[in-house]
């Protein structure tokens, strides 16, 4: 792993210094009061490379400005049933420590265009960002900037291979432009046929990604209360398993959460 001196960060910041004004906003909007935090973290993406994690960096906030990314929490994906759709279908739920628990399994994307769910999933990295991560710094009274992902893999069938387009424009999405914001992505519940599909899925991923992944053995809840309070489980580990109705229910926490804000002017899915 490499580290990070405090000579690199400084080198940076002098790169930084010299953004236009225009970048510079959108460079305050992005790290949100932790400017060096957010230099150890491009620098991490890129192994320590200065010349690579700027670039990385100017191309992120590139980005953000041509996708309107700061303003994307007050566009909603409509019409409302579709947006419901949606949002049911990625199966998100956060509670108590920064988790994110995914119902991959169980997850149906074909409600939508693949637009709009790559939309909805910035929505919820930016909800995470704005909203979850900046309330946890207060709870814990320490800055907070990362999240575990609990995966449920429950009932995963060969066919969800078929959406492999969408997981591929995702995952450039968040290497490129959400590095080190995940911890850990801890699998759960994973049938025989995850083995396959992991064949397919893990050269698609960035190589720091894929080192962070964790098969955990059945719902894995005794190695996940080893990082977390039994509060922050996510349901389908505290009850071994989920029902798609329960899924649903755990879905509307963040569906009511992140539609406080997704419910203003009416607009179209994001363009990739």
């Amino acid at each position: 792993m490499v580290i990070i001196t405090q000579d690199m960060i400084k080198q940076f910041q002098n790169l930084i210094e010299a953004f236009d004004e225009p970048i510079k906003i959108i460079y305050e909007n992005l790290h949100q009061g932790y400017p060096t935090e957010t230099i150890v973290r491009f620098l991490k993406a890129r192994d320590g490379n200065i010349s690579k994690a700027h670039k990385m960096l100017v191309d992120c906030l590139n980005w953000r400005i041509e996708n309107q990314i700061d303003k994307i929490l007050s566009k909603p994906i409509v019409p409302i049933e579709l947006y419901r759709s949606v949002r049911e279908s990625q199966l998100i739920a956060c509670r108590g420590r920064p988790v994110i628990a995914v119902g991959v399994g169980l997850s149906t994307y074909d409600k939508a265009s693949i637009h709009c769910y790559v939309q909805s999933h910035i929505q919820i990295n930016e909800y995470r960002d704005r909203i979850i991560l900046p309330s946890a710094t207060k709870n814990f009274e320490r800055h907070i900037s990362t999240c575990v992902k609990v995966l449920d893999m429950t009932g995963l069938k060969l066919s969800h291979l078929n959406q492999i387009k969408l997981l591929t424009v995702i995952s450039s999405i968040d290497d490129l432009n959400y590095p080190e914001k995940t911890d850990t992505y801890y699998i759960v519940n994973a049938p025989y046929v995850f083995s396959a599909c992991w064949k397919v899925v893990k050269p698609l991923l960035q190589e720091r990604t894929r080192k962070k992944v964790q098969v955990l053995s059945g719902c894995g809840k005794d190695e996940l209360l080893k990082i977390m309070d039994y509060e922050s489980l996510p349901h389908f580990v505290e009850d071994k398993g989920l029902d798609h109705q329960s899924l649903q229910e755990t879905t509307v926490v963040v569906m009511i959460l992140v539609s406080h804000w997704t419910m203003g002017s009416t607009s179209s899915c994001i363009t990739t």
